[in-house]
C-alpha cells in the first residue's frame, strides 16, 4: 500500500518511554550542518572525524584508539568479539543489555562467544557470583571465560562508584579477563557521579568504553574506545566486514565536536538526570507507587496498579513495562522539562486516585 506523502508525521506526545524517542540537540544539528560543506575525503579519512577523536582523547583524558559506528548493538558486539574467540565466554548481569536487548548479536559477531549472567543488586555485578561464574570450571568442555561486561549506567538505572569499577576489575584482571564497559548512558553516569570521565573508565581499569552518542542527543554514532591500542588490531576490518563502516563518516564523528566542545554532552545528560530525581521524588508521594531501585542516572523504575498503568496508556502516555524486573520505566532525556515531569505526575496520581 502506498504511503500518503501529504500526511504529517505523527507527533509522539506524554513521552517518557526511552531517551531514543527525542530529536537531536542544537549542538549536534549544528556540528552535522558545518560539515554538510562541499567534498569531503569518505571512510572517515577527514578531518572531522580526526578531529572527533580528538576530542573523545581530551574527554577521556587518554591516548586512545577510537573509532565510530552506528549504534549501541554494533558498539558492543563488535568490542567483545575483538577480545574473544568463539570458545570463549563473556561475564555479565543478567539484566545487561547484551544479555536481553542484542538478539544475539554478541555471539553473531564473535562467532559462537558464549554469555555467561550472573545474579546482583539493582542491575549491579555481585563480584562473588561473578568469581564463581569464573572459576567454576576450568577444563575444556566448558567456555573459558575472557570478559567482563559491565554496564555505566546499568539498564535499572543504577550507577557504579569509581571504587565499584575498580573493585570489579581487579577481579577480572586477576583471572586474566579484559573488561568491556557498555557507555549508552555513559554521559548520565558521570553527570550522577561528579567525577571525570577517566575516574569511572580507564583509571578504574576498563580496557574497552562503548561511548554513547544517540541517547545523549545525537541522531546516530557510537564510539569504540580501547584504552589499550593492542586490543584494537584490526578492528577496523571488523567495521567494514559488519557493515558499519559509514561511508560519510563526517556526519556521523562531527556531532561528537559540537557536543564535547560546546560541554553539551555533559549538559544534557545533566538535565535528563535532574528530571529523573524530581520525578523520582514526586511519585514516591503517591499512594500505590513504589520506587523499585534508586534513581541515579535518568530512568525511574515503579510499580503502581496495574489498572494506573492501563489507565496512562490509555491516555496516551508512552513508558515501556518490560525493562528490568516488571514495573514501568519512566525515562527522561535531554529536552524533558519540569513541565513534562509535573504533567507526567499530575496523570499518575489520577490514575493511582481511580475506582
Amino acid at each position: 500500500m502506498a504511503h500518503d506523502t501529504h500526511k504529517a508525521p505523527q507527533q509522539v506526545r506524554n513521552q517518557f518511554a526511552s531517551d531514543n524517542y527525542a530529536g537531536i540537540c542544537p549542538e549536534a544539528w549544528q556540528a552535522m550542518e558545518e560539515a554538510n560543506q562541499g567534498f569531503v575525503t569518505s571512510y572517515g579519512d577527514d578531518r572531522w572525524t580526526e578531529r572527533a577523536c580528538e576530542s573523545i582523547r581530551r574527554l577521556l583524558e587518554a591516548d586512545c584508539q577510537v573509532f565510530f559506528v552506528f549504534n549501541g548493538t554494533a558498539a558492543n558486539s563488535l568490542a567483545l568479539a575483538s577480545l574473544c574467540r568463539s570458545y570463549h565466554s563473556v561475564v555479565c548481569h543478567d539484566m545487561a543489555h547484551i544479555e536481553t536487548d542484542e538478539c544475539g548479536a554478541p555471539e553473531f559477531f564473535s562467532n559462537g562467544t558464549k554469555i555467561l549472567h550472573t545474579a546482583g543488586a539493582n542491575g549491579k555485578l555481585d563480584l562473588d557470583a561473578v568469581e564463581f561464574a569464573i572459576t567454576r570450571r576450568n577444563d575444556i568442555h566448558y567456555p573459558k571465560p575472557r570478559v567482563l561486561s559491565l554496564a555505566q549506567s546499568t539498564e535499572l538505572g543504577t550507577v557504579y562508584a569509581p571504587g565499584e569499577i575498580r573493585a570489579a576489575c581487579d577481579l577480572a584482571h586477576s583471572h586474566g579477563l579484559r573488561v568491556h564497559m557498555d557507555g549508552a548512558r555513559f554521559a548520565n553516569a558521570v553527570a550522577s557521579l561528579g567525577v571525570t570521565p577517566a575516574d569511572t573508565s580507564w583509571k578504574a581499569g576498563v580496557d574497552v568504553l562503548c561511548l554513547g552518542g544517540a541517547k545523549d542527543g545525537m541522531a546516530i554514532g557510537e564510539a569504540v574506545v580501547f584504552f589499550d591500542r593492542g586490543l584494537a588490531e584490526e578492528f577496523e576490518y571488523r567495521c567494514k566486514q559488519a557493515g558499519q563502516l559509514a561511508s560519510k563518516m563526517r556526519f556521523i564523528s562531527a556531532p561528537w565536536i559540537g557536543m564535547l566542545e560546546s560541554g553539551a554532552w555533559l549538559r544534557n545528560a545533566e538535565c535528563a538526570n535532574r528530571h529523573a530525581r524530581l520525578l523520582a521524588d514526586e511519585l514516591a508521594t503517591i499512594p500505590g507507587v513504589r520506587l523499585m531501585y534508586p534513581c541515579q542516572a535518568n530512568a525511574v523504575f515503579t510499580e503502581m496498579p496495574e489498572k494506573a498503568t492501563a489507565a496512562l496508556r490509555a491516555a496516551g502516555w508512552h513508558f515501556y513495562s518490560f525493562i528490568g524486573t516488571g514495573g514501568a520505566r519512566f525515562m527522561c532525556s535531554w529536552p524533558t522539562t519540569e513541565q513534562d515531569v509535573a504533567s507526567l505526575v499530575v496523570a499518575v496520581r489520577q490514575a493511582c486516585a481511580e475506582p
